[in-house]
């Protein structure tokens, strides 16, 4: 995308973390912006900070996962702002389990959340952003969607998914006016552990730690839009997402290994 300016962007999560700093990113840029998410106080605050930019915005409580909600939502969108140029699926949320120990509902859930809300995000706007000399989707994966580490079997399984299916259809959507970039954070400080669904192991303290060196919310919204302006395949953010990807390029049987020996060292 060669020019953001006057651009209309859609962000789900867009209430904290990454989906915020993505959307006051975008409005840094000249875009304006309509912000989902299912936490209405979250999304205001968003609001209030993209408005002071000079930028317009629109607020969509919308759970991702609702699949009637989702189909309605591109219209909403339209309805305020004319258009939609830009999507970024990003609403997300985590399990820290063993796979025995989750429900059949956590699994509905996650999957819910990570996977459906991207598909639905994808299907429901494509048809607008068609109508646009040049438009962008972003769908966000993970690290996990390199490797599958213990304690997070169904969030690795939204994430490697997100992957694939997000690699599909930028090949589908190659000669058209649509760009399609898939982003793989690293531990990111944000709050989809003060969300997620979990167990009181150790593993789940150690987590609790590691994210004391988590990558800035900040450092993942430049690199998207970096992404969406280069048209980039996929985007790596953070130490970690780039040693993770290359040890399980390099070494997959080795890395699995690492990744047990860890699990029985922190006692999950």
């Amino acid at each position: 995308m060669t020019n953001f300016q006057n651009k209309v962007a859609m962000v789900t999560g867009s209430g904290s973390g990454i989906g915020r700093a993505t959307s006051i990113a975008l409005a840094q840029r000249g875009c304006d912006l309509a912000l989902a998410d299912i936490n209405a106080a979250g999304i205001e605050e968003t609001a209030k900070i993209i408005n002071s930019l000079g930028r317009r915005t629109s607020q969509h409580v919308v759970d991702v996962s609702d699949k009637a909600a989702m189909e309605a939502f591109p219209e909403q969108v339209i309805e305020q702002h004319g258009h939609v140029h830009i999507i970024i699926n990003n609403a997300g949320v985590e399990i820290t389990k063993s796979f025995e120990d989750q429900t059949v509902a956590d699994i509905e859930w996650i999957f819910g959340i990570n996977f459906w809300g991207v598909i639905y995000g994808c299907k429901f706007f494509l048809p607008h952003l068609h109508r646009e000399p040049e438009a962008h989707i972003v769908n966000i994966s993970s690290m996990f969607g390199f490797f599958g580490i213990p304690a997070q079997s169904t969030y690795c399984a939204t994430k490697f998914a997100v992957r694939g299916f997000t690699e599909s259809i930028r090949a589908e959507l190659v000669h058209s006016n649509i760009g399609v970039t898939c982003i793989h954070p690293g531990a990111i400080n944000t709050n989809i552990m003060t969300n997620e669904r979990t167990v009181g192991t150790k593993l789940e303290a150690s987590s609790q730690k590691y994210m004391r060196y988590a990558t800035q919310p900040e450092t993942v919204a430049k690199k998207i839009v970096s992404g969406i302006k280069k048209n980039k395949r996929r985007v790596r953010v953070g130490p970690d997402s780039y040693l993770t990807d290359w040890l399980a390029r390099l070494s997959p049987v080795g890395f699995n290994r690492m990744a047990t020996t860890a699990r029985k060292f922190m006692g999950a």
